[in-house]
């Protein structure tokens, strides 16, 4: 998670195109969003879609409200939003600024929409893009990127990063980082081998890993007992 969280941080930073993150449903990838949002650079504009189960030019429309940009309504076209974007970009490029555009739920983008994005990353100086873009989706987003369709699209990512399921010793120090910032300082209240089972059960999925251990505290307290064991999980 460190390092995805490092491999977005420095594509946005970078002369970029498109910056990926997936992993399983359940593994942390809107976490890491958040984090990225606390430590975007000063001098970066964010544009943050959450749903983005739109039409090409809801897109468009998004993302320009997303960075302030005011479109005259009677205008209501792509190629309004797409001249407004850029002539955006531009100045904040002049006045030194980066902007990026985030997509969480990126799956669920249509084809022709990814296309429409992949169109706006010609938007550039003569030495320099004017935007990037972080897609961040489950793992069914790499199946959708491979399609022949999107050939030109794949090739401008520039930086890419798959989260895995935890193993012991991360899902371990996970567990015990969520007691102590619970208030439950440095308690042991997990033996070793209830973690082993919770992660073999959840198959090391932080949001699953998340439940369970909460209903074995709950087992733990309605068995008067001051530790989860093995037979609690």
């Amino acid at each position: 998670h460190r390092e995805a969280l490092a491999h977005l941080l420095y594509g946005i930073d970078s002369d970029g195109c498109f910056i990926l993150l997936t992993g399983e449903i359940g593994t942390g990838k809107t976490t890491i969003c958040r984090c990225l949002l606390d430590q975007i650079p000063e001098n970066t504009d964010i544009a943050l879609i959450l749903n983005p189960k739109l039409t090409t030019l809801d897109l468009l429309r998004t993302i320009c409200q997303e960075l302030g940009i005011e479109i005259d309504e009677s205008s209501d076209s792509t190629k309004t939003y797409i001249d407004q974007l850029n002539q955006h970009l531009l100045k904040a490029h002049a006045d030194g600024r980066n902007t990026a555009l985030i997509i969480d739920e990126a799956q669920n983008l249509e084809v022709e929409v990814l296309e429409q994005l992949r169109l706006l990353t010609n938007l550039e100086t003569n030495t320099q893009k004017l935007l990037r873009i972080v897609l961040i989706g489950q793992t069914e987003l790499q199946d959708i990127l491979n399609k022949p369709e999107l050939t030109q699209l794949k090739q401008r990512i520039t930086s890419r990063y798959h989260l895995h399921p935890l193993g012991f010793n991360d899902a371990k120090t996970y567990i015990e980082h969520r007691i102590a910032i619970a208030g439950g300082g440095r308690a042991a209240l997990f033996s070793n081998n209830a973690i082993r089972k919770i992660v073999k059960l959840t198959k090391g999925t932080p949001r699953l890993i998340n439940l369970l251990c909460d209903r074995s505290l709950l087992g733990a307290y309605a068995e008067n007992e001051n530790h989860v064991s093995l037979e609690i999980v």
